[in-house]
């Protein structure tokens, strides 16, 4: 593999907080960009606050939650209220490449940081504001976090029970996913500028990002008039289709039979019962239609099963199966582990802990995280030093000013 990542030499000046902004960056940085996060500690980032903490314990630099999604970044201390701080961004804008940033339409404006602006201190650099909905429209001012994004994109009309309220996909589900869009973007934005020298400006709506997610039920609508609704664990095409309990606490298998040899396979590990041979149960629209039941005959089976083995028999008999896997399966789980999904991080106050990789691996160069997730304000000196090429009489101005906290 080449020492060099791909990434080498691309300077970041990230403004962005909480999931989507912060993971774009950290898939930046584990592929060699330079990313230098601007936070202050008057307004600390969502995550920074956020549990679970390390131990146990309370800390702006103890959130495994800030920690995950900020690996291999460099952090400096700026208070944005401060006259100093301005003078300093501007000259970290003439020294970035991009510049990202998830707050509310506005803020950065009001900072005196909008595109037009940022643009005229440096004509080619591509900046990225993602939020709610977008930076126009009626609804832009808008203020959520990734739950409201994915109840608004639809997914909480899908998630939940037939006879239930609506339950919603986990955390904030929108947040997980749109990252993936907003990367993809900013190469699609280097690569342009490479070509021509111009520089642009990305506006990531999450709603708009989580809708591409929501095409089977869209299109559905659109070519059928059908709204797709709540239905469980339940799929139109495939029976049985849901999640079985097993042996153990709380122990479950997920299943999915999409095809009448899918079925053969599962009725013979089950031992071919002669209930399974009755032609209620014989074909895709049979097993629908009697669905309550097969779930019961099927759930009664399962319950005296361990989920592990049940799922290799299953799947050494073609028929798709998983086990429904907690935290502690994951870090124990002999695919991720040959995969080195987990990376181990020395982390200064926290102590050693593991964050999930990038889920791709590149042939001809290493992507993992180089560092853990910085101290607040780490590496404020290193970057007003030997990034800006500040003075000793600057930097005490900027301290006087309180900029630098």
């Amino acid at each position: 593999m080449s020492p060099e990542r791909p990434l080498t030499g691309l300077k970041v000046l990230d403004f962005s907080n909480t999931v989507l902004g912060p993971t774009t960056t950290r898939y930046l940085a584990d592929h060699g960009a330079t990313v230098v996060r601007v936070e202050s500690q008057s307004h600390p980032e969502t995550t920074r606050i956020s549990s679970p903490y390390a131990g146990g314990e309370a800390g702006l630099n103890r959130s495994g939650y800030f920690a995950t999604h900020n690996a291999g970044k460099l952090s400096l201390a700026l208070n944005m209220t401060k006259p100093g701080a301005r003078r300093v961004v501007e000259k970290l804008i003439v020294w970035a490449d991009v510049l990202i940033e998830s707050f509310a339409p506005g803020v950065m404006a009001r900072w005196g940081l909008s595109y037009e602006e940022v643009r005229r201190i440096k004509p080619d650099i591509i900046m990225a504001s993602t939020c709610l909905e977008g930076q126009t429209g009626p609804r832009a001012a808008h203020r959520g976090y990734g739950q409201m994004a994915s109840a608004l994109a639809g997914w909480f009309e899908l998630t939940g029970w037939p006879d239930g309220e609506p339950v919603g996909p986990y955390s904030a589900y929108s947040d997980f996913i749109d990252w993936n869009f907003l990367i993809v973007s900013i190469l699609a934005a280097l690569d342009h500028r490479r070509r021509t020298g111009q520089g642009q400006y990305l506006d990531q709506s999450q709603l708009e990002s989580a809708l591409q997610f929501m095409v089977p039920a869209l299109l559905d609508f659109a070519a059928n008039g059908r709204s797709a609704t709540r239905m469980g664990n339940r799929d139109p095409h495939a029976a049985p289709h849901g999640a079985y309990p097993c042996l153990g606490q709380d122990r479950w298998l997920a299943v999915a039979v999409t095809s009448d040899e899918e079925w053969r396979g599962f009725r013979q590990v089950m031992g071919d019962p002669a209930w399974a041979e009755e032609p209620r149960f014989q074909d895709l629209a049979a097993r629908k239609a009697h669905e309550d039941e097969l779930d019961g005959r099927i759930g009664d089976w399962t319950a005296g099963r361990e989920a592990e083995a049940l799922m290799n028999e299953l799947q050494a008999a073609g028929v798709p199966a998983g086990v429904v896997q907690n935290a502690e399966d994951l870090f124990r789980d002999p695919q991720l582990e040959h995969r080195r999904h987990f990376a181990a991080l020395d982390h200064p106050e926290m102590g050693r802990y593991h964050i999930a990789t990038i889920p791709f691996h590149l042939s001809k160069s290493e992507n993992r995280p180089t560092s853990p997730a910085p101290l607040f304000g780490q590496h404020t000196d290193l970057v007003l030093r030997e990034f800006l090429k500040l003075s000793d009489e600057e930097i005490a101005e900027l301290v006087i000013d309180g900029a630098l906290e």
